[in-house]
């Protein structure tokens, strides 16, 4: 039986013998960072471990004054970024509201998320509750980028990538508010556009590539899209694409820029990233504006791919 998070973590709760505002500072930095963009693709799986540490601390009173609301926030943090026990420890959050008000079906939806990711005792509890939640609270929703917005130096949210800027303000306010629609990352949104057309709705290329995220007729048709030069239905379409491609390839950031640029089935065949230069090189771009190689997916969209665990090492 695999050992639970909160077994592990014990060693790293904090002790009353060391001051208490060592801790809250720590929970501060923590926060800070985990609300950052860029910070969340650079906390990896240590940083949510002591993410989770000190929301379990604050849970509990461990050290630390009990904060269930704070924790609430944190465990928000790390559950967002896939973590099975925060998102399992929001579901018993909801359950016996604890820092919330009681709701069965927000538990039911965070014991599903941590149930989908193999959190045993999720799996058990969920047999308990009704229909889950259709969607997740705001805290766990992909936060708003800030945009450098074309012919301005200024912008509000969190911090953008250096590399994507001067986006035509209408573009920006369709990634923002569409993106979370789809639990795409605004930031992964805009640097497929920027990749793909400049941020060019009439664009068309050899390949007869269409619109701002440039879908050939297949993807066009596969998501629904009879406009492709709208900017709206284009950007549907892609953010549509992928999230299909975000569950297909598990969250592999590199394996889902190589399938958006040369199709699922070539990176099947190759077990990776296909040995074209054209996409070596599109994958490299996706990675340096996205800064990041990890993205949260829905596993209900569509089964993983076969041959998954087989892939080479990539990035």
């Amino acid at each position: 039986m695999p050992v639970s998070l909160r077994q592990l973590l014990v060693p790293l709760r904090v002790s009353p013998r060391v001051p208490c505002r060592v801790y809250v500072a720590a929970v501060v930095m923590l926060a800070m960072a985990a609300t950052s963009t860029q910070a969340n693709a650079s906390l990896g799986q240590d940083g949510l471990v002591q993410l989770v540490a000190q929301a379990v601390a604050l849970e509990h009173g461990e050290g630390v004054e009990k904060d269930p609301k704070k924790a609430f926030e944190l465990y928000c943090l790390a559950a967002r970024e896939g973590n099975a026990e925060a998102q399992y420890s929001l579901g018993w959050m909801y359950a016996n509201a604890r820092g919330v008000e009681r709701n069965d079906a927000m538990a039911a939806l965070f014991f599903d998320m941590a149930a989908e990711r193999g959190h045993e005792h999720a799996i058990k509890l969920r047999q308990r509750f009704g229909d889950r939640a259709d969607s997740p609270p705001e805290c766990m929703k992909p936060p708003q980028v800030a945009i450098l917005v074309e012919g301005r130096g200024d912008a509000t949210g969190d911090s953008a990538s250096p590399g994507i800027q001067n986006v035509p303000k209408k573009i920006a306010d369709l990634v923002n508010r569409l993106s979370p629609e789809y639990k795409i990352n605004p930031q992964l949104a805009l640097a497929v556009i920027q990749a793909e057309s400049n941020f060019n709705p009439n664009a068309r290329s050899q390949k007869n590539a269409l619109g701002l995220m440039q879908l050939i007729p297949e993807t066009a048709q596969r998501f629904n899209v009879s406009k492709p030069f709208d900017p709206e239905q284009n950007i549907r379409g892609g953010l549509a694409y992928l999230r299909w491609l975000l569950a297909y390839f598990k969250g592999n950031v590199p394996l889902v820029a190589a399938g958006y640029n040369a199709g699922e089935g070539a990176v099947d065949k190759y077990r990776g990233v296909p040995p074209y230069p054209e996409t070596k090189g599109y994958v490299q771009r996706i990675l340096a504006l996205y800064q990041g190689d990890k993205h949260p997916f829905d596993s209900r969209v569509v089964s993983p791919s076969a041959g998954l665990m087989q892939f080479r090492a990539v990035r």
